[in-house]
C-alpha cells in the first residue's frame, strides 16, 4: 500500500488519527473505494463520489446503522465517519461463501425484517444508486409499491428512452392489479438494494451487507431482489429465513411483481435490455 495524500489527509480529519497507507479497491459501480490503513492498526474502506447529492453519504451512513441496531439482524460494517464528500467503514475481510454462512445469513436477515419499521417508507427520502428515492409513506404497500416504487422509475425510464411505450403500458397494468396481488404485512425494516454485490461474505463465515437503501417496505422486495441476479447458496438463505420467519403462501409467485423495480432503476441507469425486462416481469400477471 502507497499514501494518496487527498485521501489521507481527508480520512485523517474525519477520524481524529493517521492514515499510515492507502490502496484503490476494485469494483462498484458508482463509487471510488480505497483501502485505508490506521498508524492504530484500523483498516477501513473509504467511498467517494466526485459531485455527489447533497446527502448521499450520510444517508447511506444511517441507512446502515438502522439496521445495524437489530441484535441478531444481518450485520453491517461499522460506520466510522461520513460526510458529504464520503463515507469511512471499517473494513470487512472477504472470505468464501459457504451453504453454513448462507444459513447465517437467512436467519439473520428475517431478525432484521421482523425489527418492523413505523411505516411504509420513511421519515426522509433516500437514493438506490445515484438515483433518489422518494419514500414518503403511504397507508397500504400496494399503494407505496405503486406510486413510490414503480411509477417514478417508470416514468424516468421512459423520459431516458429506455422503456418503450408497449413496455410501459405492460408495466402500468401491473400497477392496476396490485392491490388484488400483493398480500399486506406489517412493514419490514429493509436493506432496499439487496442484490448480490451487496453482500459480502466475509471471514469465519460471517456475512455483511453494505450499500442499503433502508426503508420500510414488504419483505419479499429484499428476497426477490437476492433472486434477480443471483446470490450463492440462494436456497439455503430462504430455507433458513422461513425457520425463523415463514413466509406468505404465494410469495414465490409474486417475486417477479417486486423485481419490476429493480428492473426499472437498472433500466434508468443502465438502460440496455432492463426496460423489456421490467416488461416481461410485469406480463407474468397479464
Amino acid at each position: 500500500m502507497t499514501r494518496q495524500p487527498l485521501a489521507a489527509r481527508h480520512a485523517e480529519a474525519l477520524l481524529g488519527g493517521s492514515v499510515v497507507a492507502t490502496a484503490p479497491v476494485a469494483g462498484g459501480d458508482i463509487c471510488t473505494a480505497t483501502k485505508l490503513r490506521l498508524s492504530d492498526g484500523t483498516t477501513a474502506l473509504m467511498k467517494t463520489l466526485p459531485r455527489a447529492p447533497a446527502g448521499f453519504f450520510p444517508t447511506e451512513a444511517r441507512g446502515l446503522r438502522w439496521l445495524a441496531e437489530v441484535e441478531g439482524g444481518v450485520a453491517t460494517p461499522e460506520v466510522l465517519a461520513a460526510d458529504e464528500e464520503c463515507l469511512i467503514l471499517r473494513w470487512v475481510e472477504p472470505g468464501r461463501n459457504s451453504g453454513d454462512a448462507a444459513a447465517e445469513f437467512g436467519r439473520a436477515l428475517a431478525t432484521t425484517h421482523r425489527a418492523g419499521a413505523p411505516t411504509y417508507g420513511l421519515d426522509a427520502d433516500g437514493f438506490i444508486g445515484r438515483l433518489p428515492l422518494p419514500n414518503r409513506p403511504a397507508p397500504t404497500w400496494a399503494e407505496f409499491y405503486a406510486v413510490r416504487r414503480v411509477l417514478p422509475y417508470l416514468k424516468l425510464a421512459r423520459d431516458r428512452g429506455a422503456v418503450t411505450d408497449g413496455q410501459a403500458a405492460t408495466i402500468e397494468g401491473l400497477v392496476g392489479r396490485l392491490g388484488a396481488l400483493l398480500p399486506e404485512e406489517a412493514p419490514s425494516r429493509l436493506h432496499g438494494d439487496l442484490w448480490n454485490g451487496n453482500v459480502l461474505w466475509g471471514t469465519e463465515g460471517h456475512v455483511a451487507v453494505v450499500d442499503p437503501a433502508a426503508y420500510g417496505g414488504h419483505r419479499e422486495v429484499d428476497l426477490a431482489m437476492l433472486a434477480l441476479f443471483g446470490l450463492p447458496h440462494l436456497q439455503r438463505v430462504l430455507d433458513a429465513y422461513a425457520e425463523v420467519s415463514p413466509l406468505t403462501d404465494g410469495w414465490r409467485e409474486r417475486t417477479a411483481a417486486h423485481q419490476v423495480f429493480p428492473l426499472l432503476v437498472h433500466a434508468c441507469l443502465f438502460g440496455g435490455g432492463y426496460g423489456a425486462r421490467a416488461a416481461a416481469a410485469a406480463a407474468t400477471y397479464s
